[in-house]
This record gives structure tokens, sequence and C-alpha cells, in this order.
């Protein structure tokens, strides 16, 4: 029986508010040099991945460490979507989720409990990213996860951990048990939820998602196409995690060029 969708009641009228980010004011001179910078970067994390598409509405988060203050991270106003978040919108935050800045936004519980727990772990980590996208939740459905089968999987074998659902973020105690799957890696696939990407800085944080995104494409397309797949010998494998040692350098030589390519779109996220 098809459902009776006139049935489906919705107010007559419902008050209009206003976008609150228009009330935001710039911090640029208010904050310190370094922070207005990871602000900066952070902002436009946000905006490129609405640009490639791996955006989920007001979900998923990224987070920066805020530098040079100790247990304090930016992350995204909760009730602004990816392409219209801003550097003097974002929200600066403790590990556990305390508001230290004026905003009239929210802050995402999970984003607390991921960006908080692995931030506070490694402190050799400035910025986390967490994704929705269709390829890289397909992969996270996957028993045997992220699979050495192409060269993009293969940079990610020596790095990669993996962590079991647990819900959808609120329990304070997947804070630690993100942080002790995830260990020293620097990439996640988040059992049934997504992927996860970490970095020392908010270009390598990107740019390690960027090529996860990529390494779950190609998997969930070679296995879409039904036909017996070209294993690689363990020798080959391991040949290549240790040629890869410039993959730790992700985004050095990236960000410049991405960061180019939105001010020529639209450089409002420098607001």
């Amino acid at each position: 029986m098809m459902p009776n969708r006139a049935a489906v009641q919705h107010p007559a009228s419902s008050p209009q508010r206003e976008f609150a980010l228009n009330k935001v004011p710039s911090l640029e001179g208010k904050v310190s040099p370094e922070e207005w910078q990871a602000r900066v970067d952070l902002a436009a994390a946000y905006r490129l991945v609405a640009r490639y598409g791996w955006d989920d509405m007001l979900s998923t988060h990224i987070s920066a460490r805020v530098p040079g203050e100790e247990g304090t991270l930016l992350i995204n106003p909760y009730g602004v979507l990816f392409h219209q978040v801003t550097a003097s919108g974002l929200i600066r935050i403790d590990y556990h989720g305390t508001v230290l800045s004026e905003t009239p936004f929210r802050v995402n519980r999970a984003a607390v409990t991921f960006h908080g727990g692995i931030l506070e772990a490694r402190p050799d980590v400035n910025s986390a990213l967490h994704l929705h996208t269709p390829a890289g939740v397909a992969v996270s459905t996957h028993e045997h996860g992220l699979l050495p089968i192409n060269q993009r999987a293969l940079y990610f074998q020596p790095i990669l951990a993996y962590h079991d659902y647990e819900g959808i973020g609120f329990d304070d105690s997947e804070r630690e048990t993100v942080a002790r799957d995830l260990g020293d890696k620097w990439a996640l696939i988040m059992r049934n939820h997504g992927t996860l990407t970490v970095g020392r800085s908010v270009a390598q944080a990107f740019v390690y998602a960027y090529f996860l995104e990529q390494a779950c494409r190609y998997q969930v397309a070679t296995l879409a196409a039904g036909v017996p797949i070209r294993e690689l010998p363990q020798s080959i494998i391991d040949r290549v995690a240790q040629q890869a040692t410039h993959f730790a350098n992700a985004g050095v030589l990236e960000w410049p060029a991405l960061l180019a390519t939105l001010d020529q779109e639209d450089p409002s996220y420098r607001r």
C-alpha cells in the first residue's frame, strides 16, 4: 500500500529565522596571526569538502588545534552548511566541548567525542577530518575493509586503522576507544560509519582524506564490475609501502594550489 502523503501535516507557516552567520563579526586582527591562519585553513577545508561533494548536510566535521593554546580546538558551527563556513564563524572549544568563544551556534556533540578524544590523545596531530561519503561508507561496511588492490590503497596500508561502530558518537566512552583504535596511524576506517583522517596540518588531513576517498571509490567500482580481481603479491604490497615514504609530506605541495582555486571561485571563506 502506498503511504498516504496527504496525511503528512506541515505547519501552515513557520517563523523565518535570520541566518545567524550573517551576524558573526570578523575576527581578523582580533585573534593571534597563528589562530587566524588556522581558521582560514580550516574554513578552506570545509569549502573544499563541499566542492568535492563529500559533505553530508550538517553532519560530519573537521577540526584544527588552536596554535599556542593547550587543550583547545576549532570546529564548525552546527547549523552552517560546509559551503558557507567562514574563518570567523568557526567555534573555539576545549576537548570536552566547553565553548570558549562567543557564537550564536551549537556544537555537534559527536564532533566533541571524536575530535576532542583524538586531539587530546595525539599531540602530533593538529587536524582531523571525518566524512560520510558514499564510497567511504560503502568500504566501511566491507568485511575486509580497504583491500590492497590499487595503488592508492597500498599507500594507506601502513598508516590505516579500524574502529568498530559504537553508535552516533554521543557516548563519552568512545573518546577513548576511537583514539585507542587510531593509535599512531593517520587514517581510520570507522566501520559501518565512514572515514577519518588526521594530519600534522589541516592540509595534510585534507589530502589524506582525498586519497582515501579515491581508494574507496576505486574499490567500490572494482567490486561492482563483478569480474575476478587481480590480487597483488605481498612482496609488491610491501614494496609500495617502502616506496611511498613521500606520502608523509601530503599537503605541502597541494595546499597552495587548492587555496588558489578557492580564491578564484569564492574567497568568502576567508571572512
